[in-house]
């Protein structure tokens, strides 16, 4: 066999050789740049490269098809049959698969399918270093210390399948996370932005935003647990609906075992969830939150199934003018509800029509009200309330009167994201934000700040 070494080669080859019914082949080549900075000074930076294939082959037998699924890094041309006969083995060695559907076809090809993989360098930090360097100077002098990370990961994914379907989808994601601390470590602030290219992002502008905050931790404010009017910022509302969106598969509510089931039988589409016109939405194309606009599933599951590979998304109103409107569904699970195809997909944007920042929100507060930075450590309490605890990090804050006047203890939070739509008092402005907690896993996101006029602080916590 001649050496293949083009990703689309290697679908060409893997789908020549392929002896079952179906088979579904991805080629994700991968490339990341990062940096790292300590102590106002860069610590680490490299340039990555890899490659993962995954075939899942599909056998049909008398009582339904079967699937198997086999993925592999660094797979080389030698490597190809050995993969692929060992997802064909799985596949007939496995019982029929519960989410079998046809194999996806008659979708347009890619007409960039046969093109190189689109790759990243340290070329992508080619302004924000430079910027950077200046706002460790800026902090130095200051008397803050910054810490923090930057990475860039560029992944072409190469999609084909048995069924003639030849797709291929580019996904840059740029995290930044940056954390101020005061020189005897007592103070801390965290800033985080999600970006395709790094062009958006103003390493000065965030600076100043944790100098502001270390400020306001000067004078600290020893406060009890209890229900707090509190301001959530674009990255905690992020987090928070991040999690409902997980937790909105249409099986699961049907059979009665979620926040979204109703009591008695069915669910709970078309519900008024918010009395604000809050529209929770996904949109491939979305500006600047672009994501792939067909489905890529190297593993079947609640939210996904390896049988829709290709299938076309567009955009969905999860939650409409505050109404319920989508639950995720894949074809089969679909078919199980009697609901429509609603494919996850990979963003979230929440709009409010709210024109107000979160800066102007904070200065039109009335009394006593928290300003939070961030949550962490979010883990489930009840999934039929959809009940989340977690904690609050790098800076909570009392705003008086329009005015932040101190940093306040943290404190670990029980709440409902479905019930804090349904309380929320005002939504601010979309912002593109940085999820805190669910980063590693989900970035792009666009979210306002939510005023939540009773957050239940269940605790105090000594965590910083």
């Amino acid at each position: 066999m001649s050496r293949v070494s083009k990703p689309y080669e290697i679908v060409e080859r893997a789908l020549e050789l392929s002896t079952t019914d179906g088979l579904v082949v991805i080629a994700d080549e991968h490339s990341s740049a990062n940096l790292r900075w300590a102590g106002n000074a860069l610590t680490t930076n490299g340039v990555t490269r890899g490659r993962t294939l995954t075939v899942i082959a599909t056998v049909d037998g008398a009582k339904g098809t079967a699937s198997g699924v086999v993925s592999r890094s660094a797979v080389t041309a030698d490597d190809l049959e050995p993969l692929v006969r060992a997802a064909e083995a799985a596949a007939r060695g496995a019982g029929p698969a519960e989410d079998a559907q046809p194999l996806v076809s008659g979708v347009p090809s890619s007409p960039d399918f046969t093109d190189p993989p689109a790759e990243t360098g340290s070329e992508v930090f080619g302004d924000f270093a430079p910027a950077l360097g200046d706002a460790f100077a800026r902090a130095r002098s200051g008397g803050r210390e910054l810490y923090g990370f930057a990475n860039h990961e560029l992944t072409s994914t190469y999609l084909g399948t048995s069924t003639g379907l030849r797709l291929r989808h580019d996904q840059p994601t740029g995290t930044l996370e940056l954390n101020a601390k005061s020189p005897d470590r007592t103070r801390s602030a965290w800033a985080g932005r999600s970006t395709r290219d790094f062009k958006d992002v103003d390493p000065a502008a965030l600076d100043a935003e944790l100098a502001q905050r270390l400020r306001w931790a000067e004078r600290r404010i020893e406060l009890p647990a209890g229900r707090y009017e509190t301001l959530l910022p674009p990255t905690a509302v992020a987090d928070l609906l991040i999690y409902q969106l997980w937790s909105s598969t249409a099986r699961d509510a049907v059979e009665g075992r979620t926040v979204f089931s109703q009591p008695g039988g069915g669910t709970r589409l078309g519900e008024t969830l918010a009395p604000l016109p809050l529209t929770l939405r996904s949109d491939p194309h979305a500006p600047g939150l672009e994501s792939s606009p067909f489905v890529i599933a190297h593993s079947s599951g609640d939210s996904g199934s390896v049988f829709d590979n290709g299938l076309p998304l567009a955009p969905t109103d999860w939650v409409r003018e505050g109404k319920l409107e989508r639950l995720t569904t894949t074809r089969h699970t679909a078919a199980l509800t009697g609901l429509p195809v609603s494919p996850a997909i990979d963003n979230l944007v929440l709009d409010g029509g709210g024109e107000r920042s979160l800066e102007e929100m904070v200065a039109a507060t009335t009394g006593r009200a928290l300003l939070l930075t961030c949550l962490w450590y979010i883990r489930e309490v009840d999934p039929a309330t959809l009940l989340l605890t977690g904690l609050t990090r790098d800076g909570v804050y009392l705003v008086e009167d329009g005015e932040v006047v101190g940093e306040v203890n943290n404190f670990r939070f029980n709440e409902s994201p479905v019930d804090l739509l349904s309380r929320a008092s005002e939504a601010g402005r979309t912002e593109k934000t940085l999820p805190r907690e669910w980063g590693d896993w989900f970035t792009r996101a666009a979210m306002p700040a939510l005023r939540i006029p009773d957050f239940n602080m269940s605790s105090v916590s000594q965590g910083v």
